[in-house]
């Protein structure tokens, strides 16, 4: 296995999970916001990560503040 080519591999991935899931959240956030179907100061969210090549399953849970 090569070390290095898996980080560069690994962070190009997560970049871009990064970026496509802010985009998502963002656009999901203000079409709830402009329905009216928003409470309180925050949303709870769930990310879930998997590679079933490898037997991974990693859930990420938190708040995000919208208020």
């Amino acid at each position: 296995m090569n070390e290095e080519a898996l980080n560069t591999s690994l962070r190009k991935f997560l970049k871009e999970v990064g970026v496509t899931s802010q985009r998502e959240i963002e656009k999901a956030v203000r079409d709830a916001a402009t329905a009216g179907r928003l409470k309180g100061g925050s949303v709870q969210a769930k990310m879930v990560l998997t590679i079933g090549d490898v037997g991974l399953t990693h859930t990420v849970t938190g708040d995000i503040k919208i208020a």
